[in-house]
C-alpha cells in the first residue's frame, strides 16, 4: 500500500446545500487541487498560505451570509491532544522541525509557557476528563494496559457528560486509552455522541493493528461500539482522523454547541510516516529523530486542515481551539525535551511540562504567552463555566477556572500541583521515613509542586539531558552526556523552578524547611488518595477469543452467574458437610435434605 499524504482540504457540503455555497465551494476546491499538484504542503510558504486564505475569503463573500444565521452564545470547543510530543519539538521552541501550523495558531493566541500535565497517556486524559487527580481516580499507577479490566472509574462526571447537559453534541476523534473491559468503559457511554478512534495506547498507523504480547493480537479502530472494518480504507491515521473531523464539521450546525476532542495518535511510536513528509528532513542522519520529524510535520498539517475546515463550515469565530501534548517526548523514540531535565514517564519537567496554547476569537489579549500555573485538569472546570453550565461541590475537583487567567492575563487561582503519589512504583533503595524528617517515606515516587518549588522523592525516574547532538547518530562519544545516575543514594530533591526550569541545583540540604512544608503537603494530599486500581490481566481479553479485535470482554451476566455458580457450590458444599454428621441408619436425618 502506497503511503498517503495528510487529509487535504475539507469535503464539499452535502448536496442540499445552497447553490451559491456549492459553486464557490467547487471553485475553492479546484484551487487546492491545483495547489497541490504544484506547491506541495501548502503551510510550508507564507505567500501560498496568504493566496489559500484570500480564495477561502472569495469563497465565503461569493456564498453570502451563514446558511445559519443563529449563533449561539456558548462557544464550540476543540481540544486537540498530540501524543508525546516533546517540548522542544515545535518550532517556536526552536525546534529543527518545521511546524508552520502550530507556530501561527499559538503567535495569534496565548501560549502557556507553565503548563504542566502528566508523565504518560492513561493519567493525562483522565485528568483532563474528570478534572480530577489520579489519586482521587485510583489510576495512580502506570497505564491502563489492555488486557487489564480496568477503565476510568464509572462513577465519575466526565467533561462531555457535563456539557451534553447544556445543550452540546459531543464528538471524539482518535486514541481513547481509558480502559473497554466492559460496553459502559466505551467512549460513547462516557457522553460522547460518536466515537472513532482506537482504544488502546498505541499501534500501527496504516493496519490499525496492535500486538500486546505475543499471540495477543487485534485490530483496534473503532466507530462507536463497533469494530470500524467498513470504515478502514488503509489511511495514515493522521489523515483518517482529520477527514472524519471535516465530515462531522460538515454535518453539523454552527448554531447548536460542539464539543469535539481530536486525540491524535502522532507523534507516539511506531515511528511511521507518507513518504512524501521526509523531504524536508533528508539532513536528519539519525533515522528515529527524521521520522519523528516527518510524523509531526504532517501532524501541523492535519491541524492546518481542521482549523480551515472550522473557518469553512462557519465555527471559526465562535470557537476556542486548544492544543496540548499528553506527556513529555521519548528521546529514543525520536522525541526532545532539551533543555529540560528527564522524558516520558519520570517526573522530571521533561516528562510533566508540555507544549500548550490557546487559539481563540474570543480571546481577550491575543498574541501574549502566559507564565502562570496551569495544570491539565483546570480544563475541566474551565471548559464547562465556559459552557455556561454546572459545577456542584459533589464534584471534588482538583482543577481551577483559568479563562481570566489566560484570556485577560489575570493571576492563576492555582498555586500548587499534585503530579502524582504512585505507592506501587519500584520503591528507592535509599528512601526512608528519617529521610523524609518522620513525616513522609521518601522510598515512595512522588511529585509536589507549590509556588516556585518544586520536590520530587522515591525514584523520579531517567534523569538525563538529551541535548540536540545526540540525534547525530555520532554516538555519546561524540557529544556531552549529562548522564546523572540514580545510585547516589538520594531519594529527596528539592528546586525552584523558576529560578532553575532545568533542575540543575538540588537545594534540598539548603533549604529543610521548605522540604518539611511540601511533604506536609503531600502527606495531606495522601490522606484523600482512594485505592490503587491496577488488576491483573484477564486472560478472556485476548483478541482471538473476540472475533481479532480489541474491545469490551467482561459481561455482566457471566458475573452474575459465577456469583450464583459460586453460592449454589458453597451452599451445596455445606449441606453435604451437614449429610455427614447424620447417621445413616436413621430414616428421620434426611428429611428435607436436598441431594447435591
Amino acid at each position: 500500500m502506497a503511503p498517503q499524504g495528510c487529509a487535504g482540504p475539507p469535503p464539499l457540503p452535502p448536496a442540499r446545500a445552497w447553490p451559491g455555497k456549492l459553486l464557490a465551494m467547487g471553485a475553492l476546491a479546484a484551487f487546492w487541487a491545483i495547489s497541490l499538484l504544484t506547491y506541495g504542503y501548502l503551510s510550508w510558504g507564507q505567500a501560498l498560505e496568504e493566496e489559500e486564505e484570500g480564495a477561502l475569503r472569495g469563497a465565503q463573500a461569493a456564498e453570502g451570509p451563514e446558511p445559519h444565521a443563529t449563533v449561539t452564545s456558548q462557544p464550540h470547543i476543540i481540544f486537540i491532544l498530540a501524543d508525546d510530543q516533546g517540548f522542544r519539538d515545535v518550532g517556536y521552541h526552536g525546534s529543527e522541525i518545521r511546524t508552520p501550523t502550530l507556530d501561527k495558531l499559538a503567535a495569534e493566541g496565548v501560549k502557556l509557557e507553565n503548563y504542566y500535565v502528566q508523565p504518560i497517556c492513561t493519567p493525562s486524559r483522565s485528568q483532563f476528563i474528570t478534572g480530577k487527580y489520579q489519586i482521587h481516580t485510583g489510576l495512580q499507577h502506570s497505564i491502563i494496559r489492555p488486557t487489564q479490566p480496568n477503565c476510568l472509574p464509572l462513577d465519575n462526571a466526565t467533561l462531555p457528560q457535563k456539557l451534553k447537559e447544556v445543550g452540546y453534541s459531543t464528538h471524539m476523534v482518535g486514541k481513547w486509552h481509558l480502559g473497554f473491559y466492559r460496553k459502559e468503559c466505551m467512549p460513547t457511554q462516557r457522553g460522547f455522541d460518536s466515537f472513532f478512534g482506537s482504544l488502546l495506547g498505541s499501534g500501527d498507523y496504516y493496519t490499525h493493528y496492535k500486538c500486546d504480547s505475543p499471540g495477543v493480537c487485534g485490530y483496534d479502530l473503532y466507530e462507536n461500539d463497533r469494530a470500524a472494518w467498513d470504515s478502514d480504507n488503509g489511511l495514515y491515521s493522521t489523515q483518517m482522523y482529520t477527514e472524519r473531523v471535516q465530515q462531522i464539521l460538515a454535518s453539523h450546525n454552527p448554531a447548536k454547541p460542539l464539543f469535539l476532542y481530536i486525540a491524535y495518535q502522532a507523534v507516539h511510536s511506531p515511528l511511521q510516516a507518507p513518504g512524501r513528509y521526509f523531504e524536508h528532513y533528508r539532513s536528519i542522519i539519525n533515522i528515529n529523530r527524521r521520522r519523528y520529524a516527518a510524523m509531526l510535520s504532517c501532524l501541523d498539517e492535519a491541524i492546518h486542515n481542521v482549523t480551515l475546515a472550522l473557518q469553512t463550515y462557519g465555527f471559526y469565530h465562535n470557537s476556542i481551539i486548544i492544543y496540548s501534548s499528553d506527556n513529555g517526548a521519548q528521546p529514543l523514540a525520536g522525541g526532545s525535551n532539551w533543555p529540560l531535565r528527564g522524558s516520558k514517564g519520570t517526573y522530571w519537567e521533561g516528562g510533566i511540562r508540555a507544549v500548550g496554547f490557546v487559539h481563540s476569537p474570543l480571546l481577550k489579549n491575543k498574541g501574549t504567552v502566559c507564565k502562570e500555573l496551569v495544570h491539565i485538569t483546570d480544563w475541566y472546570p474551565t471548559l464547562i463555566s465556559l459552557a455556561e453550565g454546572q459545577i456542584g461541590e459533589d464534584l471534588q475537583l482538583d482543577g481551577y477556572d483559568i479563562w481570566e487567567t489566560i484570556s485577560e492575563g489575570l493571576r492563576s487561582p492555582r498555586v500548587d500541583i499534585l503530579h502524582n503519589i504512585d505507592p506501587m512504583y519500584t520503591k528507592a533503595r535509599n528512601g526512608s521515613w528519617a529521610a523524609g524528617y518522620g513525616i513522609w517515606n521518601t522510598a515512595i515516587q512522588s511529585a509536589i509542586r507549590v509556588q516556585h518549588w518544586k520536590l520530587l522523592t522515591g525514584n523520579p525516574g531517567y534523569s538525563d539531558w538529551v541535548p540536540p547532538q545526540s540525534f547525530s547518530n555520532l554516538g555519546p562519544s561524540r557529544w556531552h552526556s549529562e548522564r546523572v545516575p540514580l545510585s547516589t543514594g538520594k531519594s529527596l530533591w528539592l528546586f525552584n523552578i523558576t529560578a532553575d526550569p532545568y533542575e540543575r541545583m538540588d537545594l534540598s540540604s539548603r533549604y529543610p524547611g521548605i522540604v518539611k512544608k511540601l511533604l506536609r503537603r503531600l502527606s495531606q494530599f495522601n490522606k484523600t488518595a482512594v485505592p490503587v486500581r491496577y488488576p491483573r490481566k484477564d486472560p478472556r481479553s485476548n483478541p482471538r477469543l473476540n472475533g481479532g479485535v480489541w474491545g469490551p470482554w467482561y459481561k455482566e451476566e457471566n458475573k452474575r452467574k459465577a456469583h450464583k455458580n459460586k453460592a449454589q457450590r458453597k451452599k451445596s458444599k455445606a449441606k453435604k458437610g451437614k449429610g455427614r454428621k447424620v447417621r445413616p441408619s436413621s430414616s428421620n436425618c434426611h428429611a428435607g435434605v436436598t441431594r447435591g
